[in-house]
C-alpha cells in the first residue's frame, strides 16, 4: 500500500512540474513575442516564373519590383508609417515554391536600395506549370508562419498571367481560407498577356484575392508590370488600406 501512495505522490508531483514548466513556457513565448520588432506592413511578394515567363518577362518583373524599391516617393511612403518600417519577402513559383527573398526588414533607404540589388540578381527559377495553389501552401506554412516581427498588416501579394493548371483539388481553396482565417489579404497582380490574357483579371478576382482591402491592379503586359506593381505596392504600404 505504501509503495502504491508513494508511485500515486511521484506522478502527482510530475504532473505539477510539467504544468509550472508548460505556464513558464508560455510566459518566456509572451516574453519573446513582446520583445519582438513592429512593423507597418509584412508583405510578401509570390511571382509567377512558369514556362511563359521568359528571359525577358522574368527580367521586367524583376526590374519594375527593383524599381519601385528605389523610388523616392515609395520609399518616402514605406517609412512614413507609424513604425517607420515594414518587412519583405519575396517567393518565386511554378511547379514549385522557392523562397527567393527571406523576410528582409525596410527602415531606411538603403536598406530599401540593398534590397533592390539583391532582387536584380536572382537567377530566374526553371518551372512548367502555374501551381498557384501549391504556392499559397507554401506561403501559409513556410512564409507567414515564420514572421520575424509584429505586423500591423500581412500582405501577399500574387502576381502572374495564367490560371492554376496543376491538379490539386481544393488545395488553393484550403490554403486561402487557413490565410484569411489569421487575417491575411492577399492581392492581385494579373498580367494581361497571352492565351488567359482576356480572362485572367477575372479568374484573380474570384479564385486568388481575399481578406481585409483586397484589390487588383491588372498590368497591360509584361511592359506595364513596373507601373502596375509600384501603384499597387504604394497602398499595401499606406497606413490606410484603400482599394487604389
Amino acid at each position: 500500500m505504501f509503495n502504491q501512495r508513494n508511485a500515486m505522490f511521484k506522478r502527482a508531483l510530475g504532473f505539477a512540474c510539467a504544468a509550472a514548466f508548460g505556464g513558464l513556457l508560455a510566459l518566456s513565448g509572451s516574453r519573446a513575442q513582446d520583445d519582438m520588432p513592429r512593423v507597418d506592413a509584412a508583405l510578401i511578394l509570390t511571382v509567377d516564373v512558369s514556362s511563359s515567363v521568359d528571359e525577358k518577362r522574368y527580367i521586367l518583373q524583376m526590374e519594375g519590383i527593383a524599381a519601385a524599391l528605389e523610388d523616392e516617393g515609395v520609399i518616402n511612403t514605406v517609412l512614413g508609417g507609424a513604425n517607420g518600417a515594414i518587412l519583405i519577402a519575396m517567393v518565386t513559383w511554378a511547379d514549385k515554391s522557392k523562397l527567393a527573398v527571406p523576410w528582409t526588414m525596410i527602415s531606411n533607404p538603403q536598406q530599401a536600395k540593398e534590397l533592390a540589388a539583391t532582387i536584380r540578381k536572382l537567377p530566374q527559377q526553371e518551372g512548367e506549370f502555374t501551381c498557384v495553389g501549391r504556392m499559397a501552401r507554401y506561403v501559409a506554412d513556410k512564409v507567414v508562419a515564420r514572421l520575424p516581427a509584429k505586423a500591423d498588416k500581412i500582405v501577399v501579394d500574387v502576381s502572374g498571367d495564367g490560371p492554376d493548371n496543376c491538379n490539386t483539388g481544393k488545395l488553393l481553396e484550403n490554403s486561402r481560407a487557413d490565410l484569411f482565417g489569421i487575417g491575411v489579404t492577399i492581392n492581385g497582380l494579373p498580367i494581361l498577356e497571352g492565351k488567359d490574357a482576356a480572362t485572367i483579371e477575372d479568374w484573380y478576382k474570384e479564385n486568388i484575392i481575399g481578406g481585409p482591402g483586397a484589390f487588383v491592379v491588372a498590368a497591360k503586359g509584361y511592359e506595364d508590370f513596373a507601373r502596375a506593381f509600384r501603384q499597387k505596392f504604394v497602398v499595401e504600404v499606406s497606413t490606410n488600406f484603400v482599394h487604389p
